[in-house]
């Protein structure tokens, strides 16, 4: 007599046609369960780092507030108010989106590097490079700024640093962005030589200083 041949689930040697069809049928919706799943996770905990990275030092409301170090200099009351007439000019200057104004500020050589890491040089290029933005991807924006350390390498040199950030309806009550100017004493008025501005990652900085906690600024 012939023996029967023993079927896939009898001999363990694989799954039935059916059971492999209806795997197959689960198996997008399990990889589209998982994915989704780790977005989410990966959104929650995004938002969770942005939310919890916060600073300490917001910065002085206004350039008069700014805490000064004098260095080896001695005081003089006359210096920081000019320096903030000229921060006072510049910004009026942005929220007029007038570039020629806006490139006054600066001595004819200045340099300056935007938060991109683009590198201009020379009065002329800051201007036109921002007749372009305010007419542009800039226009109507106006600027914030909060004030965070002003320090006199000389009588004739000095170094403000502050946040600041564009907006166009409320000022933000973040602001994104440190910069730097290196200002110069030129004709009893201060201008900017050099100007750097660096966009605040809040995310990368708050896993730094979970990682590692001993990177966090002292003033923070």
């Amino acid at each position: 007599m012939q023996k029967k041949a023993n079927s896939p689930r009898q001999s363990g040697t694989g799954s039935p046609a059916p059971f492999r069809r209806e795997r197959r049928k689960r198996w997008p919706y399990v990889t589209g369960a998982v994915a989704a799943a780790v977005v989410l996770a990966g959104a929650g905990a995004y938002g969770w780092l942005s939310a919890t990275s916060t600073v300490a030092d917001p910065g002085a409301e206004s350039c008069e507030q700014v805490p000064v170090n004098w260095g080896s200099t001695p005081p003089d009351s006359r210096a920081v108010a000019d320096i903030c007439a000229t921060m006072t000019g510049l910004v009026a200057a942005w929220d007029e989106n007038d570039a020629v104004a806006y490139g006054d500020w600066f001595t004819a050589d200045a340099i300056y590097t935007t938060w991109v890491g683009t590198h201009y040089v020379g009065r002329d290029d800051i201007v036109r490079s921002h007749r372009a933005l305010f007419t542009g991807p800039l226009a109507g924006t106006r600027l914030a700024a909060r004030y965070l350390s002003l320090r006199f390498l000389t009588e004739e040199v000095a170094v403000l640093v502050s946040r600041g950030d564009t907006y166009k309806d409320e000022v933000p009550d973040s602001l994104a962005k440190i910069q730097s100017y290196t200002l110069v004493r030129q004709d009893d008025a201060w201008r900017i030589a050099a100007f750097h501005n660096t966009e605040r990652g809040k995310v990368m900085e708050r896993i730094q200083f979970l990682w590692t906690p001993e990177t966090r600024p002292a003033a923070e």
